[in-house]
């Protein structure tokens, strides 16, 4: 079986050399485009990504309550989060769905996105067994699990960052659009965070120049959780 161009390039974003190529199809087919869809593999994917957060959650803050730790998984695997990461990884772009959540735009639906992410980890972990899988998954994950903090999940990262620099007495970040490219229904935005105290510059990306500043921040607050 051979992959078309896009879903070879995606291939290469997930950083996963499937075995199965059938995996990744069904992975990508909505239950629109056929009877042979990815609302199995999305159950079980679905089950994968809530076990993988919770345990690096677990690992990761050993005095946080089972309430603090909930909070953050939450804020993590809603789907919100999985549409923006499935964004980030240019997945609309390979979807397979029916003629009519293509006419309506079913590529950049959030629910779309983010059950076949889920769908994705699931046919990670069947390729492939349990590390595997979760490694890719906490790695798509990136910044947003390294910055993640008890208490402030209810805070996005740009409010976040904000409030540490100005805690530290350090100048706030400046964003500056730095590319934006794609088709004008599916664009996708990058955006810098600069943070001129420390002389660094991070990226983000995302649907929106929002979310893309966002994303930056994020990246921005995981390497200021490591310089205390």
């Amino acid at each position: 079986m051979e992959l078309n161009p896009e879903r070879q390039a995606l291939l290469r974003r997930l950083g996963h050399p499937f075995t199965d190529l059938r995996l990744v199809e069904q992975a990508l087919t909505h239950r629109s485009a056929g009877q042979i869809n990815n609302e199995r593999l999305e159950f079980l994917g679905d089950s994968l990504v809530n076990f993988f957060v919770a345990e690096a959650l677990y690992a990761r803050f050993p005095n946080a309550t089972e309430g603090e730790m909930s909070r953050m998984r939450a804020a993590l695997v809603k789907g919100e989060t999985l549409a923006d990461i499935a964004r980030e990884l240019k997945l609309g772009d390979s979807l397979i769905l029916g003629p009519g959540e293509m006419k309506s735009g079913g590529f950049r639906r959030d629910s779309i996105l983010a059950d076949a992410l889920e769908a994705l980890v699931a046919a990670i972990y069947l390729d492939a067994g349990l590390e595997a899988c979760r490694q890719r998954t906490l790695a798509w994950y990136g910044a947003r699990l390294e910055s993640v903090v008890p208490g402030d999940v209810n805070k996005d990262p740009k409010t976040r960052l904000q409030e540490l620099l100005q805690g530290r007495r350090q100048p706030l970040p400046r964003y500056e659009l730095v590319d934006t490219s794609g088709e004008a229904h599916n664009q996708s935005f990058t955006v810098s965070c600069e943070l001129p105290a420390q002389q660094l510059s991070f990226r983000g990306v995302g649907s929106n120049r929002r979310s893309a500043e966002q994303a930056a921040a994020a990246a921005a607050l995981s390497h200021l959780s490591t310089q205390r």
